[in-house]
């Protein structure tokens, strides 16, 4: 049995896919404490883990995100990115690293497992002047690790082959770090310095490199080819394949009475904004429905938890819309699947080789509908509001073009095939079968 430790910024898309791990090693009988905000304490009990709270100054409520942080309210574009990074995950740090600390002091665990935005696992491994248990980064988000083969992350841009793309690759990354970025890495090394006496060793997005493991919860076949790859990432799959992810794709939600129509005949386009970005239907449900209202489709709608009601306007003859959906059953039965990207639910509709059409620029968002249109499973319309006709054209050319279902029939494989958390599991045996005693290792 090994002594683990899941952190997890309290936002529920960070918190929901590191439940999934929690859940997973519990199953295999390890002793598991999360370290979360105090919103998730009843969701870690229901995984078996036992909960370990953040200190106030690390903890705030994700449900209401613009009034924990009244800054953000009317930033767009990098002002946005860099305030939510500094603010929602970088400031939170300190308190976050000295939370793991006392929990580490209490009771010495083999590993720390960390999503890649929970920067106290960052500055655990930024000074590395102390013995510390091994720390496995826990890829809830595209693989963000600088690289000479590929644009630098967040930026959403695809890669560009040969010298001129490796060229083109080293002039983003200068001008991201030092200009985009460059207020945020300051803060960062800021916070370090205060923390460990020295600041970040690199670029702060590039943190899990020095990680001693990063699961990166994907295939090798939705990410981008890396000739500098570190040895120390595992593409273990989707936290779905273990099948204890606690999201809308695995909750047994009732079958509506419409449920018929779907073996009518025509193609099924499925829409969703997932259970979090889903406040303004405005941005790609209600276009899909406007868009779509002529042609000889069925037009499924997943308001992600949200009331019916809130689908402003009348619904045309060829749309159906439930709160929830019983996801494996229907995308068994989806021809195409409109979504912002959340990188789980993409991944979600990969597994069952259905194609999509994505439009989403917040968040991890860019860099998941990037790889959509790179891996040729789908079309990234490159907006965070779409409008119908652009929906509509992208939709018909999926239905059309029978390539974007290869590809993704050709990921979906791939994803049938990984083992998720408990291809994770076996690294964190791995680890603790070699880390003896519990709490410390050699520099």
């Amino acid at each position: 049995m090994a002594a683990v430790l899941v952190c997890s910024s309290p936002l529920i898309g960070h918190v929901t896919p590191m439940l999934a791990v929690a859940a997973g090693l519990v199953e295999r009988a390890h002793d598991v404490r999360f370290l979360t905000g105090k919103r998730y304490k009843d969701r870690v009990a229901d995984t078996g883990a036992t909960f370990v709270q953040l200190p106030s100054e690390a903890d705030f409520d994700d449900s209401n995100l613009d009034g924990a942080f009244p800054g953000r309210v009317g930033l767009k574009g990098p002002k946005g990115i860099r305030f939510d990074i500094k603010e929602i995950f970088m400031r939170p740090g300190k308190a976050q690293y000295e939370a793991i600390q006392a929990a580490l002091s209490e009771r010495p665990a083999d590993a720390v497992l960390a999503e890649s935005l929970f920067m106290g696992a960052a500055l655990l491994l930024a000074g590395r002047k102390s013995a510390y248990p091994a720390v496995i980064n826990c890829g809830i988000v595209p693989l963000s690790l600088a690289s000479r083969d590929t644009a630098p992350y967040g930026l959403g841009i695809q890669p560009s082959a040969g010298h001129a793309g490796r060229l083109r690759n080293r002039a983003l990354k200068t001008f991201t770090e030092k200009v985009v970025f460059g207020p945020v890495q300051k803060y960062a090394d800021e916070v370090a310095l205060e923390v460990r006496g020295t600041p970040f060793p690199t670029f702060f997005m590039d943190w899990p490199r020095a990680a001693d493991r990063i699961a990166q919860f994907t295939v090798a076949e939705f990410e981008y080819p890396r000739t500098d790859l570190p040895s120390t990432v595992h593409f273990v799959g989707p936290v779905s394949q273990s099948g204890t992810q606690a999201t809308e794709s695995a909750a047994s939600a009732a079958v509506p009475e419409w449920w018929g129509d779907l073996d009518a005949g025509r193609p099924t386009v499925h829409v969703t904004q997932g259970t979090v970005a889903n406040r303004d239907f405005g941005d790609l449900v209600r276009p899909t429905i406007d868009g779509l209202a002529d042609d000889d489709v069925l037009v499924v709608v997943s308001t992600g938890g949200r009331p019916v009601e809130d689908l402003a306007g009348p619904l045309p003859e060829n749309v159906r819309v439930a709160s929830y959906l019983p996801y494996d059953e229907l995308l068994s039965k989806t021809d195409v699947l409109v979504t912002n990207g959340g990188y789980g639910g993409v991944q979600f509709a990969l597994r069952h080789g259905v194609p999509l059409v994505v439009a989403g620029q917040t968040e991890d968002k860019p860099e998941v509908c990037a790889r959509v249109a790179w891996s040729g499973a789908g079309i990234n319309l490159r907006t965070n509001r779409a409008k119908p006709a652009a929906v509509a054209k992208a939709v018909r050319r999926v239905l059309s073009n029978g390539s974007y279902r290869e590809a993704s029939t050709r990921i979906g494989r791939a994803i049938q095939a990984s083992r998720g958390v408990d291809e994770l599991a076996d690294l964190v045996e791995s680890i603790s079968a070699t880390n003896n005693p519990l709490f410390g290792r050699p520099e």
